[in-house]
């Protein structure tokens, strides 16, 4: 089910334990969240806190112990590989804190992969990876490799290839780790834009400043949602102490 008012991505009380036992480590603690066409969500809270970990699970990357993760009305549980591999490649794009660029390929390569792999040609592919470098201003940077590229540009390839395409729903992992300010303040700008026409998003972040750019911030501690409405004034206290 699609639509303007319908929820591109839905958990539904999502718990995620690693281990069993004593050593249990509950990373996730029933949380609910419901991030609507048109909106990007900030989460933010201490490390540990279980942010990589909601992310994750809602790029379909791992499943939840209990509880559901829905991508626009699909239950990401219920989806065999391939149908989930699909779904992923259509509708999500996913900046992963470590990037996961593939060293063997060039950058244009990189970001035409997904759209190659979903049917789609390869000079149209091309095109619109060419152009998703554009956007991140890496013009004429197409033929390089991963290793032949400093680490803000190589971030820089890994946000083109999550915005390349028509992607519903953008994950994004600290996006601007190893960006200068500038440059960072430019790709949150590149998010916000495909955002507001029309796509949902979740940025993972610790920057207060960065969260700015968000129309709703969700906190997390110790695995559970301890706040989703707080303005970004004084919220030390929700971002220190120690987590899982």
């Amino acid at each position: 089910m699609t639509g303007p008012d319908c929820a591109v991505l839905e958990l539904r009380d999502v718990h995620r334990t690693h281990g069993d036992g004593e050593a249990a480590v509950h990373a996730l603690r029933g949380v609910s969240l419901t991030v609507r066409p048109g909106e990007l969500v900030a989460v933010m809270g201490p490390s540990g806190s279980g942010k990589s970990t909601l992310l994750t699970l809602a790029g379909g990357l791992d499943r939840p112990t209990a509880g559901e993760v829905l991508v626009e009305g699909e239950q990401l549980g219920a989806l065999n590989g391939r149908r989930l591999a699909r779904l992923r490649r259509r509708r999500i794009g996913y900046v992963f804190q470590d990037l996961n660029l593939l060293g063997s390929l060039t950058a244009v390569e990189n970001i035409a992969l997904p759209l190659e792999l979903d049917g789609v040609g390869v000079r149209q592919a091309r095109r619109a990876a060419l152009a998703a470098l554009d956007e991140v201003s890496l013009t004429g940077l197409g033929a390089r490799f991963p290793d032949q590229m400093s680490g803000g540009q190589q971030q820089r390839v890994a946000i083109a290839r999550a915005l390349v395409g028509e992607r519903r729903l953008v994950l994004a992992d600290e996006p601007t780790g190893a960006l200068d300010s500038q440059t960072g303040e430019a790709v949150l700008h590149l998010l916000r834009r495909r955002v507001d026409a029309g796509a949902a998003g979740v940025l993972v972040t610790h920057e207060a400043r960065h969260a700015g750019w968000a129309d709703r911030v969700v906190f997390l501690r110790d695995g559970v949602m301890v706040d989703s409405t707080a303005p970004l004034t004084g919220v030390e206290h929700l971002l220190s102490g120690s987590g899982r």
